[in-house]
């Protein structure tokens, strides 16, 4: 088989990169390794930035989202029973939409069919080669049969544990990793949001988060040691420790209900330099991981998209190759900020088990001052609602 940018990984960001190549006339193939099903039964975040929302209008698939999403106008931050607005519009005059991973997944494999796209599904030992070559192949297999593409550029969308950045040899690329000593408890519900806008919480108890996927989809998280497991938790004692750890206004009418889905996430900052080696591109989590507080490992992916699909198109319809010669540069100068944001938003919503009685005060503080000062609110609105590219 012969294409012009062979994509490994079949998630969103892969699906999107392919999406926007299709529409300027560039052939894609997209090598999954699991099945339709199983990517789409991944539960994921839901914030979408500005930047996002309008590629995936460039790509043609926005439709549903346009209909279906919330738009988000602000959050709410509380510490103990205080709590406060971060007003995004009117701190930025800009919104978040709030419309699931999954959906925006699923759109993108609606579209990807209605264009005949190429999407190759339980593609195992899938392999890169040649990519510091002119003429870089992959191979793969699919019951037990081997095969070949040949490709102009190969786009490495197959996040943290995939073949792409394991490729970039050891001694070109460098790797800066923080591990946090927590993880999220989250659960979905079949329950109405118990409010209109995210509530973050930082509590003695721990953090907490209060987020939603539509009017009757509510997901919840709570701070919880690493060595717990989801079976450690019912229901029941999910609940009253949530309620333990917002304001109390909110938890009088925090509407509960059985769980549909239950897991613990670790949370990690990481980046790989650089994102490119050769005619390989790193995207996503295969080049970056943030903790999910500050809401951008999917944002992260799609800005690493934008930078790629732009360089492409100057490759292929001008002849010009500053966009992929730069790609690297722009999208790590954009990273280590998103990074840097996900980083402090974790530092200051959590309890860490080392924390002294000096570090509680000035984590006090550091709310406080949020509170009270509209710059500090308006630097971290201008952060959540998305850099620009």
């Amino acid at each position: 088989m012969r294409t012009q940018v062979a994509i490994i990984g079949g998630g969103p960001s892969g699906l999107l990169l392919s999406q926007l190549l299709h529409r300027k006339g560039i052939d894609t193939v997209v090598l999954e390794r699991k099945t339709r099903d199983y990517v789409l039964g991944r539960i994921r975040a839901g914030i979408l930035e500005t930047g996002f929302v309008n590629l995936m209008r460039e790509a043609g698939v926005a439709d549903r989202m346009d209909k279906e999403c919330f738009v988000h106008d602000g959050t709410v931050i509380s510490h103990g029973d205080t709590q406060f607005t971060i007003d995004f519009k009117d701190l930025t005059d800009t919104s978040v939409v709030v419309y699931g991973q999954t959906e925006v997944t699923r759109d993108l494999y609606d579209a990807r069919e209605a264009m005949d796209g190429t999407v190759i599904f339980n593609a195992e030992n899938v392999q890169i080669h040649g990519a510091d070559s002119d003429a870089p192949h992959v191979t793969y297999t699919t019951d037990g049969d081997e095969h070949r593409i040949d490709c102009d550029f190969v786009a490495g969308c197959d996040g943290f544990h995939g073949v792409s950045r394991q490729t970039i040899p050891l001694t070109v690329r460098r790797e800066y990793e923080k591990l946090y000593p927590f993880g999220w408890l989250g659960i979905l519900s079949e329950t109405p949001p118990v409010h209109d806008e995210l509530i973050y919480s930082c509590s003695s108890r721990g953090f907490a988060l209060c987020s939603m996927r539509n009017e009757n989809l509510s997901r919840y998280y709570i701070q919880c040691s690493l060595s717990d497991s989801p079976d450690d938790w019912s229901d029941d004692a999910f609940w009253q420790e949530l309620k333990r750890r917002i304001p109390s206004e909110y938890a009088d009418k925090l509407v509960t209900g059985p769980s549909i889905e239950k897991s613990i996430a670790p949370l990690r900052s990481f980046v790989t330099e650089p994102m490119r080696w050769g005619r390989l591109f790193l995207c996503g989590d295969a080049a970056h991981i943030v903790p999910p507080t500050g809401a951008k490992g999917l944002n992260t992916a799609a800005s690493d998209i934008h930078y790629l699909y732009n360089g492409l198109i100057q490759h292929y319809l001008d002849g010009d190759d500053t966009g992929i010669d730069t790609y690297s540069e722009k999208a790590l100068a954009r990273i280590w900020k998103a990074e840097r944001f996900s980083w402090w938003m974790t530092n200051l919503l959590h309890r860490f088990p080392d924390q002294s009685e000096f570090d509680l005060k000035m984590q006090a503080a550091d709310i406080a001052f949020l509170r009270d000062n509209r710059a500090a609110q308006t630097v971290l609105a201008q952060n959540y609602v998305g850099l620009p590219y």
